[in-house]
């Protein structure tokens, strides 16, 4: 089967959807080496991330050739170049379709990956909201199938877009191979750790909040990976204001091995947000072996399953006694390290995630 891919994120984004469509491929590559995958971006960004992929067996990465090029390559003239290629089935790998694919003789899905723009809209400007929108609401509109990346974000993309639940399928955001081999411990002096973007959604003040509350003698400090803009000042402002500057390290990004080692090191995860379309974090921390502190709420009681302890991200004193639970009870803490990451290696198996893919594609290619 000739499968071609909305690439952009794979070449040009090194988080969340980037992140996505590269172990998306990974999966697919290994488990189905047969088929063949086309990678269409309007543009790449050569590094050591995406190199692999430029190169990778049984791939052929496609950048426009005519007049037409980026954002207008990629919505008006990609189905005329895979129409030219022999595409069977065309996946949009970060949310979006282009147009015209419908009446194109391909078979088409679209991953949707969160709503949070309307979740959360005051971290969106109104144009934005309102251009994301348009384009959620025509790929489910226009695709064959949905894929949905967890059950909470399949609920939303019912609630929101009024598509049949028959058209949406599930299957959850694969995960970076390397976390399903387990690393080594390290010895280093004990520390916490929060992995991901800082924004008001992912809720750092309420860690911060909650480790104030902390007996003094389990205060260990956060290693904080992520970026942020406003909110992260926010949250620097009040650890000034409350003396709290020797409890909190800010690494520069960091990626792959370097961000397992993290992990594996880690005494605690800790990632109580209030909305999430995945919570690839908390898959990755569980993988590693280390204990999981999320929250309650949207899909990350599917990502951390039975053995993350989960507080409501609405209270600091919640989020501390889960903390405090899993420093303080040894035995606690060796089942949820166990049982964490035999619910991860299960439920987040990449072959049955590559499987599941492949199903889809063959269902709406027939």
């Amino acid at each position: 089967m000739r499968i071609g891919f909305d690439a952009k994120r794979l070449f040009n984004n090194f988080t969340g959807l980037g992140n996505h469509s590269r172990t998306t491929i990974d999966i697919l590559t290994e488990e189905f080496p047969e088929h063949e995958y086309w990678l269409y971006t309007p543009k790449v960004k050569l590094n050591e991330v995406t190199r692999p992929y430029v190169e990778k067996k049984g791939c052929r990465v496609m950048k426009p050739e005519g007049v037409m090029r980026g954002s207008a390559w990629r919505s008006y003239g990609l189905v005329n170049d895979m129409k030219r290629d022999g595409i069977e089935v065309f996946h949009g790998l970060s949310n979006e379709m282009p147009v015209g694919l419908f009446h194109s003789g391909i078979a088409s899905a679209v991953t949707i990956h969160d709503v949070a723009f309307k979740t959360f809209p005051d971290m969106y400007h109104w144009h934005d909201r309102k251009i994301y929108n348009m384009k959620w609401q025509y790929a489910c509109n226009h695709a064959d199938r949905i894929i949905c990346i967890s059950e909470c974000t399949k609920r939303d993309v019912l609630d929101f877009y009024n598509v049949p639940e028959h058209k949406v399928d599930v299957v959850y955001q694969p995960v970076n191979p390397i976390y399903y081999r387990p690393m080594e411990k390290d010895e280093q002096p004990p520390y916490m750790l929060y992995v991901g973007a800082i924004n008001s959604r992912k809720n750092l003040l309420g860690i911060v909040k909650a480790m104030e509350l902390m007996p003094k003698d389990l205060r260990m400090p956060l290693m904080v990976v992520g970026d942020g803009g406003s909110y992260k000042q926010e949250v620097k402002r009040y650890i000034a204001e409350h003396g709290m500057e020797h409890l909190f390290i800010w690494p520069h990004m960091v990626y792959s091995t370097e961000l397992q080692r993290l992990y594996t090191n880690a005494q605690l995860f800790i990632y109580p947000s209030f909305y999430e379309g995945f919570g690839l974090p908390v898959v990755e921390a569980l993988l590693s072996g280390c204990p999981v502190v999320t929250s309650n709420v949207s899909s990350l009681p599917e990502a951390g399953g039975p053995w993350a302890q989960k507080a409501d991200p609405n209270s600091p004193e919640d989020i501390c006694d889960k903390m405090v639970k899993l420093l303080t009870d040894s035995a606690l803490r060796q089942q949820s390290i166990e049982g964490g990451r035999a619910y991860a290696m299960e439920m987040f198996n990449p072959q049955l995630l590559a499987r599941q893919l492949m199903g889809i594609y063959e269902k709406i290619r027939c």
